[in-house]
């Protein structure tokens, strides 16, 4: 043994190899946390000093190789300055070039996940073997940020620049065959043959049948491009990622910024730059708020993984309720995750409806590459479509996914509840109405809540489900660990009216019905929400939810919190459901809708709508942002402010996560909660205040105003 530590061991195999083995205690995955960086530094020590090593063998005891840096350990670091930030990466930075260095070859094994930091200490080994099953990549501009330990340096000069680009601007994974044909990897191997080639590749070098100086040249030197290459290629890449990445991102650009900046540098001075280039953007609220999410949905993930260790029940069988589009799609999800489902609906055309919603899903992973035609016919085999409870005794849970009425549901769970084993979890789909009302006609009250899915279900990952006032445990942990199965993020949440995301989305769809009322331009509120961030407007989203589903939701929101949620005034909203304007259901809401060559509904302005609104509105006018965000985004952050303080939601971290995931909140904003720790709580009280006329929806709770007074943030 030449080295020993808790994160890894270096020791000295037979033809003088040394083989340097990450396998961090306690951990279930390899990282780069500060432990792991200072024993490398202190193994390399010993290396240095071993005489008589011919090569050097870097491999994984993880079922993965290494998944990055510590993330956790960014969020302090985050809070410092730029130049506070900058050494910090220094010591592993110097870790990579001592091993770029070795007075012999390297060549590293790579299995599972290479990523970030993991990567970029494989790119810093003269070979790189990849197991099939790996993937590799550099996620960091996901997060925010961009590389920090060379790989903005040592990827494009193996890669070349455009391709490298690509790779770090939108964060993919990639495949090994991916990897290989890029020239990323020097070969690929299966799993169980991956360290015999990557040590046969490496005596290979050892025996100088494989040149490895001219290598590591490449990866020290400048980009082989000129400067009329280099500026024809620097300035399409760039106009590229401006266009996908958007303003509000700004990693990927810092990322084309950097490597062109370093193009003609040596590798230490490039590191430089690529440090400068780190240090600014991790500075940036984006930065903060993107790491933030990350470590969020670490700990939400965690908690879905707490519930299913207390479900005493494996989901092997399920059914669903009512088909249709969310019923078929509530079935697609379930299938593809490998749990049968029986989908049951009163006539023939319900059931046709959803089994072609499941086959075209189907068929659409099929024509991309993504499933093989025998595996779309075993998914849709396990979807047993029925127009009885036949079997229905059989299966471990029930999602009910009928009509939105109350009665309706009522009747449908008190009969199915008759068809189905006693133990079976019973769940309703409703979007706003109580599940404890609904438990009402149930026996076992116990075994039932809510599972909200969001539509499309295939597209939207949020699952809420909800616990009403006799919901057992047991029925929530088996509701969750199906819902983990299905491949969604479950945010468990108390019952209430519109339970959490729906009962803090109708305020923002007040506040924008308000600005209507007040003369503003629904097209202008638009713009401005989808510049602040939203995918759409709050006009356009009412149109894609549904009028009449808005209608109904404002009509369960006003009977459950009258003091805020009920209109003063005819709303657009209800003008619109008035005149038969749906939304995209039936092709006119706000907008009006046609279909493009791809089959998709494009919205166009519809004068119409103007002519409707024009009684019941004041005199259009502009309004500036700095008025239509505050008026839009208060209702709804101090809506979730009080569902927080009310324990509808355990904690800030999961009530982000449940907007961003099931209503597409700006994710370069972190969530609401970490939006109001953004621009403060002084912010919030001082516009609360402002606008104080329009409402008690606007106003702040007493819980706001003690952490103003205490200096207090949500995270």
């Amino acid at each position: 043994m030449i080295y020993q530590s808790d994160s890894l061991t270096v020791t000295r195999l037979e033809g003088d190899i040394a083989e340097l083995n990450f396998d961090l205690n306690g951990e279930s995955v390899n990282k780069f946390n500060q432990a792991t960086v200072n024993d490398l530094t202190a193994a390399l020590d010993a290396l240095e000093t071993e005489s008589g090593i011919k090569g050097l063998l870097v491999t994984s005891g993880k079922g993965v190789f290494i998944v990055g840096a510590d993330i956790t350990e960014f969020t302090e670091l985050f809070k410092s300055t730029a130049d506070e930030i900058k050494p910090v990466f220094v010591p592993n930075n110097t870790n990579l070039n001592r091993i770029g260095k070795l007075p012999y070859p390297s060549a590293v094994a790579i299995n599972g996940y290479a990523m970030g930091g993991g990567l970029e200490a494989c790119l810093a080994c003269d070979f790189r073997v990849m197991s099939t099953a790996a993937k590799v990549g550099l996620p960091e501009t996901k997060l925010g940020i961009i590389p920090g330990w060379g790989g903005t340096v040592r990827l494009p000069r193996l890669i070349g620049v455009d391709e490298a680009v690509m790779w770090m601007a939108t964060g993919a994974e990639k495949r090994a065959d991916e990897a290989l044909k890029a020239g990323a990897v020097d070969a690929i191997a299966e799993p169980d043959q991956l360290r015999a080639v990557t040590l046969a590749t490496l005596q290979q070098a050892v025996d100088g049948k494989l040149e490895y100086s001219e290598r590591r040249a490449r990866k020290h030197g400048p980009l082989p491009l000129n400067d009329t290459e280099a500026m024809m290629s620097f300035f399409t890449i760039r106009s590229m990622v401006a266009q996908q990445a958007g303003k509000n991102f700004p990693a990927p650009l810092k990322v084309v910024d950097v490597i062109e900046k370093a193009r003609s540098m040596s590798l230490e001075e490039a590191l430089q730059v690529e440090a400068d280039g780190f240090a600014e953007v991790a500075t940036t609220p984006v930065a903060q708020a993107l790491v933030g999410i990350f470590l969020n949905d670490q700990f939400l993930s965690k908690k879905a993984k707490g519930w299913e260790k207390k479900a005493d029940k494996a989901i092997e069988r399920a059914a669903v309720l009512g088909a249709g589009i969310m019923g078929g799609g509530i079935a697609y999800q379930s299938a593809l995750r490998g749990t049968p489902i029986k989908m049951k609906d009163i006539n023939q055309d319900g059931l046709d409806l959803g089994l072609n919603e499941a086959n075209k899903l189907l068929s659409k992973r099929v024509s991309r590459g993504r499933m093989t035609p025998q595996k779309m016919g075993e998914v849709l085999n396990s979807i047993d479509p029925t127009l009885d409870y036949n079997g229905f005794e059989d299966v471990d849970i029930v999602v009910e996914a009928v009509v939105e009425n109350p009665k309706v549901k009522h009747a449908v769970l008190a009969e199915t509840e008759k068809q189905i084993d006693k133990d079976a979890v019973l769940a309703s789909n409703t979007s706003t109405i109580s599940i404890t009302y609904l438990a009402e006609a149930l026996e076992r009250p116990e075994n039932f809540c809510g599972m909200h899915f969001f539509n499309p279900v295939h597209a939207m990952p949020l699952v809420e489900v909800i616990r009403g006032e006799k919901t057992s445990d047991t029925a929530v942990a088996r509701t969750v660990a199906y819902a983990n199965k299905m491949g969604k993020k479950a945010v468990v949440v108390r019952d209430c009216p519109g339970f959490l995301v729906n009962r803090v989305l109708f305020p923002y769809f007040a506040g924008f019905t308000g600005l209507v009322k007040d003369g503003a331009d629904f097209q202008q509120l638009d713009k401005v929400m989808e510049r602040w961030g939203w995918p759409m407007g709050p006009a356009y989203l009412s149109d894609v939810i549904g009028i009449d589903t808005g209608v109904h939701c404002v009509e369960v929101m006003a009977d459950g919190f009258p003091d805020r949620m009920t209109p003063q005034y005819k709303t657009a909203t209800d003008i619109m459901f008035e005149n038969d304007r749906l939304g995209q259901k039936n092709g006119k809401g706000f907008y009006e809708y046609v279909t493009d060559k791809r089959g998709k509904p494009k919205k166009v302005v519809s004068e119409e709508t103007y002519a409707l609104l024009e009684p019941h509105v004041e005199a259009r006018k502009d309004f500036d942002k700095d008025e239509i965000v505050p008026r839009m985004m208060l209702p709804m952050a101090i809506e979730l402010a009080r569902c927080l303080e009310e324990g509808i939601v355990e904690t800030p971290a999961e009530a982000d996560l449940a907007l961003l995931y099931g209503v597409g909140f700006p994710p370069f904003r972190g969530g609401v909660f970490r939006w109001m720790d953004t621009v403060g709580m002084a912010y919030i009280v001082e516009q609360s205040e402002k606008y104080a006329y329009l409402g008690k929806a606007y106003e702040v709770t007493e819980r706001m105003r003690e952490m103003l007074s205490n200096s207090e943030t949500y995270y």
